[in-house]
């Protein structure tokens, strides 16, 4: 079910405190929501739009979804769509790659090419 890779968006000082830590056990939603709450490619700027319009100092974080086994699950949210939640800390060798997350003339996110690319085709 679902995506190779699926995408975090986070404050860098968040991602700071998590790479220091060695590990991911979430944002404040996360905490609250008891997971971490992630989106494929063709969501996350969905996801930017809604939760973090004009927002600066964003990272996007790259997660393979190969790894993370039974704590994953794909969970129906936002209009019926499923969402990728792991319901376990994030652990730093399933990243896969870590993009500033700029904001655009237009107050929207610029997502980079691999991501958008992937959004497209999905």
């Amino acid at each position: 079910m679902g995506a190779s890779e699926i995408y975090k968006i986070i404050s860098k000082d968040e991602w700071a405190a998590a790479e220091t830590a060695g590990v991911f056990k979430g944002a404040l939603i996360d905490l609250t929501d008891g997971y971490i709450h992630f989106s494929t490619a063709a969501q996350a700027p969905e996801t930017a739009a809604l939760h973090f319009t004009g927002q600066e100092g964003l990272l996007l974080v790259s997660v393979s979804t190969e790894a993370l086994g039974e704590a994953l699950k794909w969970e129906a949210s936002r209009g019926g769509d499923l969402f990728p939640h792991l319901y376990a800390p994030l652990e730093m060798n399933h990243v896969t790659r870590v993009d500033d997350l700029p904001v655009g003339a237009n107050s929207k996110h610029q997502f980079p090419a691999h991501v958008a690319a992937a959004g497209e085709s999905s």
